[in-house]
């Protein structure tokens, strides 16, 4: 159906960034909404940014003013921007394409760590 593959994870001291990037392939229908989640060992996951295909943006508390998700429709392609980032944003951070009706897809997730 979908496919997404991110890249970009990797190990950054606090206040350092990182640039992620999910690329979908497969069936995918114009309309949809493409974000980031991110789950530590032991905690449940959670949502961390969403970006619709008209360009709408949604934050967590967490990270706004600090990521910056965006995404390039020519290229089926999601990208989250981090900045300033902190310990606690240390994670596997999952790709997310979601149709309507149900239909909804995962990355296989990068490892994002943040050193004192």
């Amino acid at each position: 159906q979908v496919q997404l593959v991110e890249s970009g994870g990797g190990l950054v001291a606090a206040g350092g960034s990182l640039r992620l990037s999910c690329a979908a392939s497969g069936r995918i229908l114009s309309i949809n909404v493409m974000g980031w989640y991110r789950q530590d060992p032991g905690k449940q996951r959670e949502l961390v940014a969403t970006i619709t295909s008209g360009g709408s943006t949604n934050y967590a508390d967490s990270v706004k003013g600090r990521f910056t998700i965006s995404r390039d429709n020519a290229k089926n392609t999601v990208y989250l921007q981090m900045d300033s980032l902190k310990p606690e944003d240390t994670a596997v951070y999952y790709c997310n394409l979601a149709h309507a009706f149900g239909n909804n897809y995962w990355g296989q997730g990068t490892q994002v760590t943040v050193s004192s």
